[in-house]
């Protein structure tokens, strides 16, 4: 059994982060389950290109509100608490705060901790 707090990720390298969102990291690749579960921090007014070419990525809102564009079709949809969206394409996004925004997000393959997002918006896939 594992068994984390949020306090315990704040502050240290499982916390992730750059100027328009932190990522904490709850569960991942070395925990063995095949999955990663990220409680992430988008900030209020911000615009976020993001492309999970090398994963799949599904994404629970429990906190503010926003939009989800798919770049490919510019369809938008309305994010709030209680929203859920899945990138099961790889879909490129753009991801726009109106206010602070908490997420919980899962990867497959999971994450190792390390991933930050490239010039393209993507995380790659590290192994280690």
């Amino acid at each position: 059994m594992i068994v984390k707090s949020l306090e315990d990720l704040i502050g240290t390298e499982d916390e992730t982060y750059d100027e328009n969102w932190s990522s904490r990291r709850f569960i991942l690749k070395k925990d063995g389950v095949g999955f990663s579960m990220n409680d992430t921090i988008i900030k209020a007014g911000t615009e976020n290109f993001f492309w999970y070419k090398n994963h799949i990525e599904a994404v629970y809102c429990i906190e503010g509100e926003g939009t989800i564009e798919k770049v490919a079709t510019g369809d938008v949809y309305d994010i709030k608490a209680g929203t859920m969206y899945l990138l099961d394409e790889h879909d490129k996004h753009i991801l726009r705060a109106k206010t602070q925004m908490r997420m919980v997000c899962v990867f497959n393959p999971p994450l190792v901790g390390k991933e930050t997002h490239n010039e393209e918006g993507y995380y790659p896939l590290l192994t280690e």
